[in-house]
């Protein structure tokens, strides 16, 4: 099949699916009147995210495998409350489903490993890694905690850089640039590394502090650059995708020990296929992304990782998180990056 006639494909199934999204905000899921599970998925993504209409698509799969039994009502946009609120929900069992990044929580520290910085060339690593024995390691650990981590990650995107002075090409190009990142210890000590002063600022403030030069550039997967206008205030795009995130779908295990077989298997087959499909979906909203970016005048680069992790590795800031991860997670990372 041709790369276009995916692209046409996964654009319809899009389209199809925003045509429902504003159901997820204008009215509330109905309960199925012979439903014996009623359960609730918060998420802080918006309505029309692939993830939010993917899930949204695998719920409906659910109930009608189920028969009717299981009916599980979606709350995007942080209706259940902001990330780490919806996690501890889950952790109590006041929320039965989650999704979020493994470094907006600080219970299964291991849980950030995949966004240590270059570590992925690209998503065919990510997937394997993910898919494979570096998910499983986390999940195992998540399960140790009380945590039923769903065997497919939701992708995020690769974060780039963007600045409003001058193009990022290469490691120099950060010195002392002032670049927002979030309050997260990892995205500080990768930007200190390359020599840039990175501000932690709440993303809502971001797109003023960009327009008034309070920073001089920030980082984030190039869906959200485009949506959230930051563009508008950004000259440059750097296609440095120095960091992968994901999110895990999480729900507690002692909720999920309560399902019968059969609804796990559902669910759990389910949430893996509405996964895979949300990761087409947000590889078409990248490449569309950049499109309509382009279109208005920015410029996009694609500089040599290779410097950049040359720095980070001078640094210090492989060794540092390798002592904090342990060298057993480690060694399954490398198996999926090479040395680093």
């Amino acid at each position: 099949m041709s790369t276009l006639i995916t692209r046409r494909r996964v654009t319809g199934a899009l389209t199809t699916l925003c045509a429902a999204a504003a159901l997820l905000t204008a009215l509330p899921f109905e309960a199925s009147a012979q439903a014996k599970y009623r359960l609730r998925y918060g998420t802080a993504f918006p309505a029309d995210h692939p993830a939010v209409l993917r899930i949204s698509e695998a719920a409906e799969a659910i109930k009608a495998e189920t028969g009717g039994q299981v009916d599980i009502q979606l709350f995007p946009n942080s209706q259940m409350g902001s990330e780490p609120e919806m996690f501890s929900q889950v952790r109590s069992g006041a929320l039965d489903f989650m999704s979020t990044s493994g470094v907006n929580q600080t219970i299964v520290p291991v849980a950030s490993i995949n966004a240590v910085a270059f570590a992925f060339a690209d998503y065919s690593q990510v997937w394997a890694a993910m898919d494979g024995d570096l998910g499983a390691y986390v999940r195992a650990a998540f399960d140790k905690a009380g945590l039923h981590a769903f065997e497919k990650m939701l992708d995020n995107g690769y974060r780039n850089i963007t600045t409003s002075a001058k193009p990022v090409n290469a490691p120099d190009d950060l010195k002392g640039l002032k670049i927002r990142v979030p309050g997260n210890p990892l995205w500080v000590s990768v930007f200190k590394g390359l020599g840039a002063a990175p501000t932690p600022i709440q993303f809502g403030e971001l797109y003023a502090a960009l327009q008034t030069r309070v920073v001089d550039g920030q980082e984030n997967p190039l869906a959200l650059i485009q949506s959230a206008k930051l563009y508008e205030v950004q000259k440059y795009v750097a296609r440095t995708g120095h960091i992968w995130d994901g999110h895990y779908i999480f729900m507690g295990n002692k909720k999920w020990a309560t399902l019968p077989a059969d609804v796990q298997a559902s669910i759990s087959k389910h949430f893996a296929i509405a996964a895979v499909k949300e990761r087409e979906d947000v590889a078409i909203l990248n490449e569309k992304a950049v499109d309509a970016m382009q279109a208005t005048g920015v410029v996009f680069t694609d500089p040599d990782k290779k410097p950049f992790r040359d720095a980070l590795k001078a640094a210090g800031f492989y060794d540092e998180y390798k002592a904090k991860y342990g060298e057993a997670v480690w060694t399954i990372l490398e198996k999926y990056s090479g040395p680093l």
